[in-house]
């Protein structure tokens, strides 16, 4: 019986056919940001390449968090999600969000407890999962949310009046990933900080920041997270949110050492075919960014609220990113019905999303948890 896993199984052979090293013709060594990363974030990092060379894994915000009509309780770890409900299998990405986690909170900004958080990313990484963690963080200098746009960037960087506030939120920061383990070893985490940085809808968005500052907080932050946190188990992630047209994808990019993976959010607006030309060209020109920097890349976010387009997975999406060579695909979060980017029991693309399932280049977590 064929299984879309068999030819990842003879790539995999290929590729990984050194024990003692992870590097070979087929996967040279790269240039990642930290110097000093744990080898089982090297192993996620050749992982993320063996699979794209297949498919794309299929991943969800806050997949066994919670869904629509239920909410994660400890008893109920890595056994229950909308996505299994429906399909018979957990995404092979699992993303989470560390917003409040800078103020010290027991709960992140969607009431997701952060105990809870840690036991949900060691039983995803047990099993074979792959993490992403994006980061909604509080505006430092309101106090309001990551939506509130009074500028804030350059007041928490060089010598800035709140940079001291700041650093306390990279310890929190750190210390919350270095505690992130599983048999005594530091779970690899993708981190995806300040994303959508070209739109203004964030503190650190395009309105409210200008590019040169923009560079100095990221680069600022991940240096301090690596080289005085030293927290050795992230690959970093840089995703702008869609381009306008002649909009340049690099202008906010900290440059090719302080990124691991090129990422972009791209989201269905109720127009569909609006969103497949944006999908095309942007996956495109990341394509060949990504190709010319020797980076991953993949399609961060996306999705279409309610889902209401009939046969929106194999028809709009999978046909565009098919053959696009993105590492990994991330859905938003099932919050409620009223607000969710996978379908349930009932929902009028169940069906489709099976179908969606079943295609040999979408890779699941029992697809992909042997590699």
């Amino acid at each position: 019986m064929y299984h879309k896993l068999y030819p990842i199984l003879f790539l995999s052979a290929f590729i990984l056919c050194s024990c003692k090293s992870l590097y070979n013709e087929a996967y040279q060594k790269p240039d990642l940001v930290d110097s000093k990363l744990t080898r089982s974030t090297k192993k996620l990092h050749k992982k993320l390449y063996v699979l794209s060379k297949k498919g794309f894994a299929i991943g969800q915000q806050d997949a066994t968090s919670y869904g629509i009509r239920w909410k994660q309780n400890d008893s109920t770890l890595l056994k229950k999600s909308d996505m299994m409900d429906l399909s018979g299998d957990f995404p092979a990405v699992f993303g989470f969000d560390i917003g409040h986690i800078e103020l010290g909170d027991t709960k992140n900004l969607d009431s997701v407890n952060f105990v809870t958080m840690k036991k949900l990313i060691t039983e995803a990484y047990k099993e074979g999962g792959l993490i992403t963690v994006s980061w909604h963080a509080d505006n430092p200098i309101t106090n309001g949310s990551s939506w509130d746009t009074i500028p804030a960037v350059n007041k928490i960087i060089s010598k800035g009046e709140y940079k001291e506030k700041y650093n306390l939120w990279i310890e929190r920061v750190a210390k919350f990933f270095k505690s992130l383990k599983y048999r005594g070893r530091k779970i690899p985490v993708i981190f995806r900080p300040y994303h959508e940085m070209n739109g203004s809808w964030f503190w650190w968005g395009a309105n409210n920041c200008i590019p040169e500052d923009y560079k100095k907080l990221w680069i600022e932050t991940i240096t301090s997270l690596r080289d005085e946190h030293k927290v050795h188990n992230l690959l970093y992630a840089y995703s702008p949110n869609w381009l306008n047209q002649d909009e340049d994808y690099l202008k906010y990019y900290p440059g090719d050492n302080y990124v691991d993976i090129l990422g972009i959010d791209i989201y269905d607006f109720e127009d569909s075919e609006n969103y497949k030309n944006a999908l095309k060209n942007d996956l495109n020109l990341l394509k060949t960014i990504a190709t010319a920097k020797n980076k991953l890349y993949a399609l961060t976010e996306t999705g279409l609220d309610k889902i209401d387009t009939t046969n929106w997975f194999t028809n709009v999406l999978y046909p565009t990113v098919k053959n696009s060579g993105i590492s990994w695909v991330l859905f938003w979060r099932n919050a409620r019905e009223s607000h969710h980017y996978i379908p349930f029991q009932g929902q009028k693309n169940a069906t489709d999303f099976i179908k969606f399932a079943e295609f040999p280049k979408t890779l699941f977590l029992k697809d992909i948890k042997e590699l």
